[in-house]
């Protein structure tokens, strides 16, 4: 059985290259790069961090044109998400300019969004959410998500965790860009380190703002 051995230089050239060669002909005669340097060695990953962070899906290469003016078939990176609960979880991805590691969580209802804005107002789950979120921007992630551009309606505009009720989805990202380590078996423990500096995080919405 075949063990990660790091994701390859040649990955990143594929999506570089994808940018100026989006097309179905292109795509077809560089399928083989694709599967020996995005597709398997980022399905052996994700199988190695499984037993600590769940099954994780890789997405589609292809692109949803249906509704797009933008009609380029193929998405110019490669991402896959650990789910531990519908739309929650930890995320990776790789493009022309690198690695992308983050977590949280993107979709909602307006259920879930009620939960989360509830337990973002109350005082100890919201001072705990205020941590964790600090916690994760000081260890260098962005903090990002879907976000309205004033506090919700029934807030206190003054509220003392505004920008957190401000947002519809919450998630941390960092591009890590092509260090040398990415492409040696020492990937699977630095990703594994960056995903558990995110659990709080994902365990916070799991327990308060579950979908």
């Amino acid at each position: 059985m075949n063990t990660f051995a790091g994701i390859p230089p040649e990955a990143f050239r594929f999506y570089a290259q994808l940018e100026d060669n989006n097309n179905r002909d292109w795509w077809l005669e560089h399928k083989a790069t694709y599967d020996a340097s995005v597709k398997e060695p980022l399905t052996l990953l994700l199988s190695e961090l499984e037993p600590e962070f769940g099954p994780a899906k890789l997405f589609r290469p292809n692109r949803d044109i249906r509704f797009s003016l933008d009609k380029s078939p193929y998405k110019t990176a490669q991402g896959a998400f650990a789910a531990r609960q519908e739309g929650v979880g930890f995320y990776l991805q790789i493009n022309a300019d690198g690695l992308l590691i983050g977590g949280g969580y993107h979709s909602h209802t307006p259920a879930q969004l009620a939960r989360f804005r509830a337990a973002a107002d109350a005082s100890a789950s919201g001072a705990a959410l205020q941590g964790i979120v600090d916690a994760v921007a000081g260890a260098g992630f962005a903090i990002e998500g879907e976000k309205l551009k004033t506090v919700p309606r029934g807030f206190d505009k003054d509220h003392p965790r505004a920008e957190l009720l401000k947002h519809k989805s919450l998630s941390a990202g960092v591009e890590v860009g092509q260090p040398e380590w990415v492409s040696t078996p020492a990937a699977r423990d630095r990703i594994a380190e960056r995903w558990r500096e995110l659990r709080p995080l994902v365990e916070w919405v799991g327990r308060y703002a579950a979908p």
